[in-house]
This record gives structure tokens, C-alpha cells and sequence, in this order.
């Protein structure tokens, strides 16, 4: 669901860049004051655990199309709404530097649909209530499908409006909305089950973890287990991973004829295409293809080259993640010296 360029124009690409770059501020002051040092390594592996879940596709039968986790339920869940929408935060800004997974001037759109609406929106006003004051496990499940549904409806819901908004003609709301809601909601199930796994991981392992207020720190095993996970799944699964389509991209493919709108060879649009054409090292998770020569007739990159390619992007990612995270709990922790508040 990461949203590209070519379906937002400058101003509504910009108004969500203000929103969710505010949100960021009003996060990292808030963790900031409540920061326990001992729980960024947390939002560290479960970090760089996303970054590689969402390189991995799932088909949705009988559809063409594919989806992929997209964590933010997860997230707030272990470690609440402001740090959740940080690690989201990383994730999605490395994506789309280092990777060009998403657009820059998009950035903004997916960090409020994949971030703020399951932190700030499904899960205090979904998931808490269903999950009660005095929660059991049947409580549990049923709050974590329904918020998983509920935030796969929402979050392309919001892309259908930034989109109509935008006034992307070729993609009228109607047809678009009739698309993207149907096939996310396929996708949402699956994230529910996935997120219901995870969750029951962690509470075997570290069940105060899910405590509330935030328990202890995560013991050293159960990191090593997130971040083994992360390097796994980063580095072999694509091999794995569907071809099709995704959710997004599938609803583009059948409202207009094309898998990818084209994007503005104009001001803002070219600019920001430019940039990221500079920083993603592997853009689309794969080696850079070396300039073509007319005379040059050589095949493309087959399937095993560019899933290697996207093996080793994989385990790159999930270290920059890492790191990026780590870093800002480093900042995060010096800000709170007294003489810098």
C-alpha cells in the first residue's frame, strides 16, 4: 500500500508531509519524556522485522493480486501508539530513500495511512475496546482480527481520498474505492492471523511485554529471536514471494489499463523524483541495472538475479532499520538531558 508520487499532487503530498512530520514531533516529545532506554532495542528488531515482512508478498487467490504485513497494528500493540508511529517512521523512510519503495513526496500519505490510522485511530478506538479492561484470549483474537480489518478498510480508504483529492482523473473515486476496499479486505485477514502469531510469540516468551503501563524491557532472547527473524526472512524468503501485483497496484491495473500511472515530468514531481534516484542505492530492492548501450543485447536480469538482488537488499535493510532506529533513541536519550529541555 505504499502510495507513489504519480497519485498525489504537490498540495495534498505536502499538507500530509506537515501532518505527519507534526506527529513525529509530538511522538518523540512524548517518548522522549517517557523513554526507557532499555526498550529501544524493542523498537529496534521489531523495526527491522517489518522492513523485512513488508518485502515479503502473499497471493490472494483467485484475485491476481498479492499483500504484504503492514505492522502497524503490531506495532502499537507491543510498543504503543507514539513509538510505533517512530518505528513506522524509520521504516517507511528508509524505504523509500535507500529502496524507492514509495514516494518522497507520497511519504507523508503512507506514514498517516500505514502509521497514524492503526496507532492513533484502530487501536484506541478499536482494539482497546474490544480488548476490555480485563482482557482473555478470546477477547484478544476478536479485537486483533476486527482491528487488522478495520485498518486494511481505513488505510485505502485514505489512499482513495488523497488520490480524489489530488484530482488524479484517470482513477474517478467510485471505481477506484470499488477496487481497493474488497481486495484490502482479503489482505486485512491475513494480517490478522499473521499479527494473532506474533503476538502469542511474544507472550510466551516475554508476557509482560504486553503489560500495560509498558512492563519490563525485552530479555536478550527474545531480540535475538526478532532480529534472526528479520535477517531470515529478508534474505531468503523473496525468493519466495509473489510476483503479482500488489493491493494498490492491482486496484491502478484495473481502474486504468496500466499497472503505474506516470508521474509529472514537472516541478515538485521531477525534483523529488531526482532525489531519490540519487539515494536509493536498490531502487525496487534489486541491483541497479547498468546503462544501456544501443549495441548492448544482453537479457535482462532474470528471476534468480533479482531475487538475490532483493535477498541482499533485504539484509541491508533490515541493518539500516536497525540502525536508524537505535540512532534516534541515542538522540531521543541526549535530549533529555536537562539542560537541553
Amino acid at each position: 500500500m505504499h502510495m507513489a508520487d504519480a497519485l498525489l499532487s504537490p498540495a495534498v503530498g505536502g499538507c500530509m508531509w506537515l501532518v505527519s512530520a507534526g506527529t513525529i514531533v509530538y511522538c518523540s516529545r512524548r517518548v522522549r519524556r517517557e523513554l526507557d532506554e532499555r526498550r529501544v532495542p524493542l523498537m529496534g528488531v521489531l523495526g527491522a522485522f517489518l522492513f523485512a515482512a513488508q518485502m515479503i508478498n502473499f497471493s490472494i487467490p483467485a484475485t491476481g493480486s498479492s499483500g504484504h504485513l503492514g505492522g502497524g497494528l503490531l506495532l502499537t500493540i507491543l510498543l504503543g501508539a507514539d513509538a510505533a508511529f517512530l518505528t513506522m517512521a524509520s521504516v517507511l523512510v528508509v524505504q523509500a530513500l535507500f529502496f524507492a519503495d514509495g514516494g518522497l513526496l507520497a511519504l507523508g500519505c503512507n506514514l498517516f495511512n500505514m502509521g497514524f490510522i492503526p496507532a492513533f485511530i484502530v487501536y484506541p478506538f478499536i482494539y482497546r475496546k474490544l480488548e476490555g479492561d480485563d482482557p482473555n484470549r478470546k477477547r484478544m483474537v476478536a479485537a486483533t482480527i476486527l482491528s487488522a480489518l478495520a485498518g486494511l478498510q481505513l488505510g485505502p480508504f485514505a489512499v482513495v481520498l488523497e488520490t480524489w483529492l489530488s484530482g488524479i482523473s484517470a482513477l474517478p473515486f467510485s471505481a477506484f474505492l470499488l477496487l481497493m476496499q474488497p481486495i484490502h479486505l482479503a489482505i486485512g485477514v491475513v494480517e490478522g492471523v499473521v499479527t494473532i502469531a506474533l503476538l502469542r510469540f511474544v507472550h510466551q516468551a516475554r508476557p509482560e511485554i504486553l503489560a500495560r503501563p509498558r512492563g519490563d524491557a525485552p530479555g536478550n532472547a527474545l531480540l535475538v529471536a526478532f532480529l534472526a527473524a528479520a535477517i531470515f526472512t529478508g534474505g531468503a524468503l523473496p525468493w519466495f514471494a509473489s510476483r503479482h501485483p500488489d493491493g494498490l497496484e492491482w486496484a491502478i491495473a484495473h481502474a486504468t489499463g496500466e499497472e503505474k500511472l506516470k508521474d509529472s515530468k514537472r516541478g515538485i514531481h521531477q525534483t523529488l523524483a531526482a532525489l531519490q534516484t540519487r539515494t536509493s542505492f536498490m531502487p525496487e530492492y534489486a541491483f541497479r541495472s547498468p546503462p544501456k548501450r544501443v549495441s548492448d543485447n544482453r537479457q535482462s536480469a532474470g528471476p534468480e538475479e533479482k531475487s538475490a538482488g532483493t535477498g541482499t537488499a533485504g539484509v541491508i535493510g533490515v541493518l539500516l532499520t536497525l540502525g536508524a532506529i537505535l540512532g534516534s533513541g541515542v538522540i531521543l536519550k541526549k535530549l533529555t538531558h536537562p539542560a537541553l529541555r
